[in-house]
């Protein structure tokens, strides 16, 4: 009987490390979403700037396309609901979610494992279009105006590329740790 268990424990997908690898992302995210960020003058409704997209960036890379997913929309869904952005958090839940789980697949695509700078920067490029298109069309929805949301744009961009810039090489020291 006692074997029987552990033989099915051993067989779940999602295993006690990668629930505590998963609840430590998503602190990660949340922390670098809170505490480093930078409030857009340019953007009409407060458009902000900050490192947890980085952050996002690592998770999904090293950590693989499921716990990405699964930190960065806790992670920053969570900030919003913390921050006074609640009506955001939804919103914020799917598009990171996606943008967890196409960073992941992307950059683990063709057994790379998240070890291919090119395709890093691939991930992250798509993921940045996708996470600037939700932006936008959340924005639509939330304020009913198809013309402001372009004042979040720089924003979203400027999260994209200084995240990338922070995130490949700490991506490529942690590979070398985490396999």
């Amino acid at each position: 009987m006692i074997e029987s268990n552990a033989v099915k424990q051993s067989n779940t997908k999602f295993t006690t490390k990668d629930l505590v690898e998963c609840a430590l992302l998503t602190a990660l995210i949340f922390v670098a979403t809170r505490f480093i960020n930078i409030t857009l003058p340019i953007s009409m409704k407060g458009g902000l700037i900050h490192l947890g997209t980085g952050m996002l960036f690592i998770s999904s890379i090293v950590f693989g396309e499921k716990k990405g997913a699964i930190s960065g929309a806790f992670g920053m869904a969570i900030f919003d609901i913390l921050s006074g952005w609640a009506v955001w958090a939804p919103f914020t839940f799917v598009i990171r979610g996606i943008m967890g789980y196409m960073l992941g697949k992307i950059s683990h695509i063709n057994g790379k494992n998240g070890n291919s700078i090119v395709a890093n920067i691939i991930a992250m490029l798509i993921s940045t279009i996708w996470m600037i298109i939700g932006y936008y069309f959340t924005e639509v929805i939330l304020y009913g105006n198809w013309i402001t949301p372009f004042t979040s744009m720089p924003g979203d961009l400027a999260q994209g590329i200084v995240g990338a810039i922070i995130a490949l090489p700490i991506i490529k020291g942690l590979k070398r740790v985490y396999k």
